[in-house]
């Protein structure tokens, strides 16, 4: 069987090699030495001066939220995964919906300033598959209109915008480390920014707003992450070049197997690099998208529809008309990505798409 994506587990040995330390210590949690060390990792690996490590990447757009203190409309993308709009709608904000750019799939800022009202206080656009939105473009407009800016970067470990990590940019950018990602501490997230005393108020804020045992800064929630989970990125952060190398080595092979799919690709960002998190293609028709699925589910390989349907048409969203997104995200698949993906399995499933291509 061959899933959309696996994901990477370190050697087991190394990873007890840290859990001996936790039970040494018998700290489990609450912002333990483990979790400190990855934090100061991650930042050296990543180049950023400021990030927290979090429960998930949900509670990471949520606590961003919260304290930039939105409330009305919060404009966002359609096509995402449901945590984006929800974590709006979580949070009390109404989620504006401004369609997609057909070639990239990323927000489409020419849109943007059309959706603006008074009511208007952010803009949460997603960097999709790790292709960075048009990140000038939307700060510019950002500027102009007073607005802050949230980038969903759930999918972008190891991607990069002007030759910056992408999470470098916007007042908050998030992610996701869950175990589907590139880079995993089974679940979590992270919140980044360049304002520390903003991401001294997002501490405050993960932690039920404690400032010391007795004393509270402000409203929070339990937004922490264990020493467990912080041991597995620890782990993990020692291979993250040779996952990102094989999942380039695993595009380029795609790219060659499939030479006479009809299919199209998303355009990349000229301004960004890549971090080859996810395949996606595109078929001329919903139909052979559908046809294509069968035929590989029948073969024991799954794929996904990363994503479907529009979140714009969702019942308990202010429904908007979305017509890119809700064309393309009919037709647009994710092929299996994952470490330990064989050259063969990518073999297979490209001449799978082939032959239902011309049967």
């Amino acid at each position: 069987m061959i899933n959309v994506t696996k994901p990477f587990l370190p050697d087991m040995e190394e990873y007890f090699e840290y859990l001996r330390g936790v039970w040494d210590r018998c700290w489990l949690t609450n912002n333990g030495p483990l979790v400190n060390d990855l934090e100061l990792k991650l930042k050296e690996h990543l180049g950023v001066d400021h990030m927290l490590f979090m429960s998930n990447g949900t509670v990471a757009l949520q606590i961003a939220i919260k304290a930039l203190e939105l409330k009305g409309e919060i404009i966002t993308t359609p096509f995402s995964y449901i945590a984006t709009t929800s974590s709006i709608l979580w949070e009390g904000c109404e989620a504006v919906f401004v369609d997609m750019d057909r070639e990239t799939l990323n927000i489409n800022p020419a849109l943007i300033e059309a959706a603006i009202t008074e009511k208007t206080t952010a803009i949460m656009a997603t960097h999709i598959f790790g292709n960075p939105c048009d990140i000038a473009a939307i700060d510019k407009i950002a500027k102009k209109h007073n607005l802050k800016v949230i980038y969903d970067a759930a999918h972008c470990f190891g991607s990069k915008y002007m030759g910056k990590s992408v999470f470098d940019y916007g007042d908050i950018s998030t992610t996701s480390f869950h175990a589907t990602k590139l880079f995993h501490t089974v679940e979590g997230g992270a919140v980044f920014t360049r304002q520390p005393e903003l991401l001294k108020k997002m501490a405050y804020q993960r932690n039920f707003g404690h400032e010391s045992m007795d004393t509270f800064a402000c409203v929070g929630i339990n937004g922490r992450n264990s020493e467990f989970h912080a041991a597995m990125g620890l782990v993990n952060l020692k291979s993250i070049n040779e996952i990102l190398a094989s999942r380039k080595t695993q595009a380029a092979l795609y790219n060659e197997s499939l030479k006479g799919l009809r299919v199209t690709r998303q355009k990349l960002n000229a301004n960004a690099e890549w971090n080859y998190s996810y395949y996606p293609i595109i078929f001329e028709t919903e139909e052979q998208l559908l046809k294509s699925i069968k035929v590989l589910n029948d073969n024991l390989i799954y794929p996904r529809r990363y994503f479907y349907p529009s979140l714009s048409t969702l019942d308990f969203v202010t429904k908007k008309d979305t017509p890119v997104c809700n064309d393309v995200c009919r037709r647009i698949v994710c092929l299996p990505m994952n470490h330990s993906l064989k050259p063969e399995d990518i073999q297979f499933i490209s001449r799978i798409l082939l032959r239902v291509q011309n049967n």
